[in-house]
């Protein structure tokens, strides 16, 4: 009686009076009062002055998972509720810094999902692709690659939106590829690269995308020594941008496509951004909004130590030009990442990251000139690197004359 009162009183109850009042609603008619309960008690876990108290917050989501697993399996939304509890649990683990528990969570909700999957004759397993990026995260990528095959043979069935699957695409080609299963990275990105052009050609996807891929995968061939396919690769990507520099994207489209540039930037630059093995690793071909906050904290708070090496080698940069050069350019990618991350917009980021990719084709222009053996191909680089950045910001003849450039430093302008 008391507990009703409560939630029936005009002022109406707190988050912790209606925590209270469920749990002992619950005992009396579950079926009504367990869902209630779950829901009670993930709000409270939000409330504002729970905020940085990780392991209250931790007993009410523990709490909210017994409360789901008790409802009765044939209840509606009892499955929308269970993950809920599942993922915040999992969220407030990862927090306290107990990522091991926090991993077994989402094994428990890939399993749990996929004998959901089973009954409802549903097959795609959203916990899959957490679980795929957090086991990329702790360096374990052959499990990795294989949560995300089966969560990309999922979703490709269900037609899911251009974003959606090629995002899924491109960090199942990094897995496969932070694996060593190139073989399986490169037909996978082959993929990428046909959904791209097929979504640039009826418009459900941007050609500036379309580059972004062609760009990567001619990278990747070049990793494995495939140079005439890789040569062929950066042709299909010239003539993309050259019709985004004579007529535009074939679509005026609401928003911009940053985040997949800034994402296929990152992989490019992984093999020189990988951190030290005593925390997690960002995965490679995933954005940093898909990062756990301990992944995305250490390579943001890499920015200002990479800024006070590039200024200390840049006081006497003729002696350290290849080093120069190499910092500069993770400095450039972080904080090419950090700005799209940002949430008040691409555009707004465009000043802030100009003078980075400019700074480093005159570093690789000066290395040419001491060194043309090992300059040339630098300032390839990051030329097609500050290609990519203005297509992205829609500045297409500019972006055209850097590609160009980089083709004939690479004896491919033809």
């Amino acid at each position: 009686m008391r507990a009703r009162t409560k939630l029936l009183a005009a002022t109406g109850p707190t988050r912790r009076e209606e925590v209270e009042a469920y749990r002992v609603l619950a005992q009396v008619n579950p079926a009504t009062h367990l869902p209630r309960l779950v829901n009670a008690l993930l709000s409270l876990s939000y409330d504002h002055g729970l905020r940085d108290s990780h392991p209250l917050r931790l007993a009410l989501c523990e709490e909210a998972v017994a409360a789901a697993r008790a409802i009765d399996p044939g209840t509606p939304d009892r499955e929308k509720l269970l993950f809920r509890a599942f993922l915040l649990c999992h969220r407030e683990l990862y927090a306290l810094g107990r990522r091991a528990e926090g991993l077994a969570v989402l094994a428990d909700m890939v399993a749990i999902e996929r004998s959901w999957g089973e009954l409802s004759g549903v097959g795609a397993v959203s916990a899959l692709h957490l679980w795929a990026t957090a086991l990329a995260e702790e360096g374990r990528h052959a499990e990795a690659a294989d949560a995300l095959a089966e969560w990309v043979a999922a979703i490709r069935p269900l037609r899911p939106d251009f974003d959606t699957l090629a995002r899924s695409l491109a960090e199942w080609a990094a897995t496969l590829a932070d694996a060593g299963r190139t073989d399986e990275a490169l037909a996978a990105f082959e993929v990428l690269v046909d959904l791209d052009a097929e979504g640039a050609t009826d418009d459900r996807g941007p050609l500036a995308c379309h580059f972004y891929a062609l760009v990567r995968y001619a990278e990747l061939l070049d990793g494995c020594g495939q140079t005439e396919r890789a040569a062929a690769a950066r042709q299909s990507a010239l003539a993309a941008l050259t019709e985004l520099a004579t007529t535009g994207e074939r679509k005026v489209r609401s928003g911009d496509q940053a985040p997949f540039w800034a994402t296929l930037l990152s992989w490019s630059a992984a093999d020189g951004e990988r951190l030290a093995s005593d925390g997690p690793c960002p995965p490679s071909g995933a954005g940093p909004r898909q990062w756990s906050a301990e992944a995305r904290q250490r390579y943001f708070d890499r920015l200002a130590t990479l800024r006070e090496q590039v200024n200390t080698l840049a006081e006497d940069p003729d002696r350290h030009l290849p080093e120069l050069l190499r910092l500069h350019r993770m400095l450039t990618v972080r904080s090419a990442v950090q700005c799209e991350h940002r949430t008040y917009g691409f555009a707004a980021q465009l000043p802030e990251l100009q003078p980075l990719f400019d700074e480093g084709v005159e570093l690789a222009r000066r290395l040419d000139a001491h060194d043309p053996a090992a300059g040339s191909r630098a300032l390839a680089e990051v030329l097609i690197d500050r290609s990519t950045f203005r297509t992205a910001a829609c500045r297409f003849d500019a972006a055209l004359g850097d590609f160009r450039e980089a083709l004939g430093l690479r004896g491919e302008d033809h």
